[in-house]
C-alpha cells in the first residue's frame, strides 16, 4: 500500500511538472512574439536567458519518469501517461528552443520592422501563441475539444507559413539587397511552422493518454 501511495504521489508530481513546463514555454512564446513585433532586444535577450530554466525542467521531468518506472510496473492507463509525458516534455523543450532561436534573430531585423509587418511575420507569431494557448488548456484539462482545435489551427499555420516562405524566396530572387534579412525572416517562419508541428504532436499525445488511440500518420495510413 505504501508503494502505491508513493507511486500516486510521483504521478501527481509528474503531472504538475509537465503543466509547469507548458506554462513556461507558453510565456517564452508570448515574449518572443512581442519582442519580434516591437523589435525589443531586451525582451529577446530575456527569452534567450530563460531557456536554461526550460532545459533544467526538461531534465527533471525525464529523471522523474525514470524514477516512476523504477517504483513498480504501471497499469495501462498510467503507462500511457508516463510515455506521453516523456514525449510531450521533449516536444515542449524543442518549442522552447525554437522560441530562443527566434529571439536570437530579432536583432538583424531592427531596421526592417516594416518588412516584418508587410510579410505578416508578427501576425503568424500571434496565431502561433493563440495555438499554444490551446495546447496549455489541453495539457491542463485533457479536454479533447482542444486537441481538435490545436490540430486544425496548426494545419492553417503551416499552410500560411508555406505561403509566406514562397513570398520571401521571391523577394530574395528579385531584390539581392534584402537577401540577408529575408533569410533571417525565412528561418523565423520555419521555426513558427515547427512550433505548430510540435503542437500537433502534443495534441496527439493527449489523445493517446485519454483513449489510447494512436492518431499519428492516421490520415496517411487510411489513404493507402
Amino acid at each position: 500500500m505504501e508503494n502505491y501511495r508513493i507511486f500516486d504521489s510521483e504521478l501527481d508530481k509528474l503531472a504538475h511538472k509537465v503543466k509547469q513546463m507548458c506554462t513556461q514555454v507558453n510565456q517564452q512564446l508570448i515574449d518572443v512574439v512581442i519582442a519580434l513585433k516591437k523589435g525589443d532586444l531586451i525582451l529577446a535577450n530575456a527569452v534567450v536567458k530563460n531557456d536554461h530554466a526550460i532545459n533544467n525542467l526538461d531534465v527533471k521531468i525525464d529523471k522523474l519518469c525514470q524514477k516512476i518506472f523504477a517504483l513498480q510496473q504501471p497499469v495501462a492507463s498510467d503507462l500511457r501517461y508516463i510515455i506521453s509525458a516523456l514525449k510531450i516534455n521533449n516536444d515542449l523543450e524543442r518549442i522552447g528552443d525554437h522560441a530562443c532561436n527566434i529571439a536570437k534573430r530579432i536583432e538583424p531585423l531592427q531596421d526592417y520592422q516594416q518588412l516584418v509587418e508587410d510579410l505578416k511575420i508578427d501576425s503568424i507569431g500571434l496565431k502561433t501563441t493563440d495555438l499554444f494557448g490551446d495546447v496549455v488548456e489541453l495539457v491542463n484539462t485533457h479536454d479533447l475539444k482542444f486537441a481538435n482545435q490545436v490540430m486544425n489551427k496548426a494545419e492553417l499555420i503551416k499552410d500560411e507559413c508555406e505561403q509566406i516562405g514562397s513570398s520571401i524566396l521571391s523577394e530574395m530572387m528579385h531584390q539581392s539587397e534584402v537577401v540577408v534579412v529575408a533569410a533571417n525572416i525565412l528561418i523565423i517562419i520555419n521555426l513558427f511552422e515547427r512550433v505548430a508541428s510540435y503542437s500537433t504532436n502534443i495534441a496527439e499525445s493527449i489523445i493517446f493518454v485519454v483513449n489510447g488511440e494512436i492518431v499519428k500518420h492516421k490520415k496517411h495510413i487510411e489513404n493507402n
